[in-house]
């Protein structure tokens, strides 16, 4: 039989029914169209896509609350009308007193609305007093930043922004903090929303910490306190802090908030990086380490290719300072060597050994590794022999250090303008240095050095202002200045590296670093000897100086010598022992290019200068290894000169 018209409007009318009382109970919009991402028990946050028109703030509450709601507005409707039912003669009584007397009854409902306008006038200007506030904080930055943010972060525009922006009124204060949901999926880009975001909001120095993870991620941005515009070692609180500070872990700076920042060497980061341009503050940086360091007896090599970079610490006992590529060459072939060493120390004496029985801690300043590196290569190059490796030893030796320096007690400190992989050796290189510190940088060297700290902080120019990037994260770091006086005091004031305990690797000039740390680097690190000037003819000859050769006179009926004729070779230079000890006259005379009197000025007055190896007499007599490297590592002036002016 053929269901007739009014059968199918029964049953659509039936089926409406159920299903508008099913969305009741689930406490849906009863039209059927889902509006936001809530359920039943999670309070919406975003109007899902393709929705139309304005959605009330009904459509996101959850589930249960818009139930709850319901319930209670139909009960209420139940009851009032269960009364009517139950007491009709109530209604009646109202009405006959209205009808009697209309004047009394008008008075009475006169006065509850005056009493209830009253209450309606008052409540509204107390909405409008409190909430002006409110309403401005929507209307000039919540609703400008939702518009700004909605299309990068792919969500609906007509989604409330008070349901995922959370900003507070006072959120350009230090301790504000501002919490952004973000939707599950992910597909924005982290550096674009944190822009609109400093961008809408006019915030500086802010955090930004992401938690994408769960089913709720979120933003929070937070401001950041700014470390002190200075932090200076003779006040004497800064002092104090270094005075107490561990001896594996040195004062760096002043954080935000007047905290300590500093980095085990120990526990965190065997190495260091500092990454800056010119006039960054790379030498502080490092002189602030060092000479804590000292102070607490360690030995340190500096090795500066500058020649000038730290001269607080030139003939600092415990200090051994390399100038010239071939010494610099030298020593980190004997530092190699002397970390094999360790290793084996290290292996006979076990897992409980106390850490300072292998010896002292050594600290390794590398100055400029961009043009270090360009150097040790030629240089190997140079004085390569055929059937040795084609990669320079020293360059290994730093490698052999980096990877196994922490358990040796063996840090490396790193300065560089560009820390590129190619610069440092590979991409596994720089991932050795767990520490980094990062000043006047780059967009891009940020990205490099720092890419898991994202967006990356502004750059500032301020004097001895750094990022200390470390665990993930980046402190920003007022850098601990010590004047050159204060650092040599404070290096000098400490306990010695002899009583570090354990053999010091390499002493000042005697006995010399071959002796200590094995046999005789590849390289003698000798430059050729420098030519003499026609003035120097009346020196008396030597292996240096040959004097002039005699004139040979022809035997008769022999053709004499002319000027076409091929003179005789000179006699071959012989070989100076390094190891000879001669007094200050002969060295001036036949292995140095410089006057006596210089010399004598240079052992009175340079720290650097080597101590005698043994007398001859009342004469102190000098190794000419020891002088003629002291003569290499000798700061010169702008000009290359190594004059004693």
């Amino acid at each position: 039989m053929a269901q007739t018209k009014f059968d199918k409007q029964v049953e659509e009318t039936a089926e409406s029914l159920v299903f508008g009382i099913g969305r009741f109970l689930a406490g849906r919009d009863l039209d059927g169209i889902r509006r936001t991402d809530a359920t039943f028990f999670r309070t919406g946050r975003q109007v899902l896509p393709k929705t139309e028109g304005r959605v009330r703030r009904a459509s996101y509450r959850a589930g249960w609350q818009r139930l709850a709601v319901r319930l209670t507005v139909l009960g209420a409707v139940t009851e009032a009308g269960y009364l009517t039912g139950r007491h009709p003669d109530t209604t009646f009584e109202t009405a006959r007193a209205l009808w009697e007397e209309p004047q009394g009854v008008l008075q009475v409902l006169e006065t509850s609305g005056i009493g209830a306008a009253g209450v309606a006038a008052a409540g509204g200007l107390a909405y409008g007093v409190l909430g002006r506030e409110r309403r401005e904080l929507m209307r000039e930055w919540i609703v400008p930043l939702h518009q700004a943010l909605y299309r990068p972060l792919g969500i609906a525009e007509q989604t409330d922004p008070r349901r995922y922006l959370h900003v507070p009124k006072n959120f350009s204060d230090d301790d504000a903090e501002i919490r952004i949901d973000l939707p599950t999926s992910l597909g924005f880009s982290r550096d674009v929303v944190a822009d609109l975001i400093t961008q809408k909001l006019a915030l500086e120095g802010v955090t930004f910490a992401w938690h994408p993870a769960g089913a709720a991620p979120y933003v929070l941005v937070r401001k950041t306190r700014k470390p002190p515009a200075r932090a200076l070692f003779k006040d004497p609180k800064m002092r104090e802090l270094v005075t107490k500070a561990k001896e594996s872990a040195p004062v760096i700076g002043v954080g935000s908030g007047g905290r300590v920042v500093a980095v085990d060497l120990d526990a965190e980061s065997p190495h260091i990086l500092v990454n800056a341009s010119t006039g960054g503050g790379k030498s502080v940086t490092l002189r602030c380490i060092a000479c804590q360091m000292l102070h607490h007896g360690s030995l340190v090599f500096v090795l500066d290719t500058k020649r000038i970079s730290h001269p607080w610490a030139s003939g600092l006992p415990g200090v051994t300072y390399c100038r010239d590529i071939a010494d610099i060459h030298d020593q980190l072939i004997a530092l190699g060597r002397e970390g094999r060493r360790r290793t084996r120390v290290a292996d006979e004496l076990g897992i409980d050994a106390d850490p300072k029985a292998i010896g002292p801690r050594l600290l390794i300043l590398l100055e400029e590794v961009n043009a270090t590196m360009k150097q040790l290569a030629r240089y190997w190059e140079k004085i390569r022999e055929s059937g040795d490796p084609k990669v320079s030893p020293a360059v290994d030796a730093l490698n052999e250090i980096l990877y196994m320096g922490r358990q040796l007690r063996m840090h490396v400190l790193l300065v560089a303008q560009s820390a590129t992989a190619r610069a440092l050796g590979g991409p596994e290189v720089r991932e050795q240095f767990s520490t980094r510190i990062l000043a006047r940088y780059s967009v891009n060297a940020w990205r490099m050095l720092a890419p898991e700290v994202h967006p990356a902080p502004k750059s500032t120019k301020h004097p001895g202002r750094a990022q200390v990037v470390s665990g993930g994260s980046a402190r920003e770091t007022q850098i601990l200045f010590f004047t050159e006086a204060e650092a040599r005091e404070w290096a000098t004031t400490g306990k010695r590296a002899a009583a570090a305990g354990g053999p010091a690797p390499v002493q000042l000039h005697k006995p010399p670093a071959e002796a200590l740390l094995g046999t005789r680097p590849i390289s003698t690190g000798e430059l050729p000897p420098a030519p003499e000037s026609p003035a120097s003819g009346d020196r008396p000859a030597d292996a240096r100086n040959p004097g002039p050769a005699p004139t040979a006179t022809a035997a008769p009926g022999e053709p004499t010598a002319n000027a076409t004729a091929t003179p005789p070779a000179p006699p071959a230079p012989a070989r100076v022992d390094d190891n000879q000890a001669v007094g200050l006259r002969e060295a001036a005379e036949h292995h140095l290019p410089y006057t006596l009197d210089a010399l004598r000025f240079a052992r009175a007055n340079d720290p650097a200068f080597p101590g005698p190896a043994g007398k001859r007499g009342a004469e102190l007599l000098y190794r000419v290894g020891d002088l003629k490297k002291w003569a290499r590592n000798r700061p010169r002036a702008a000009t290359g000169t190594t004059e004693l002016d």
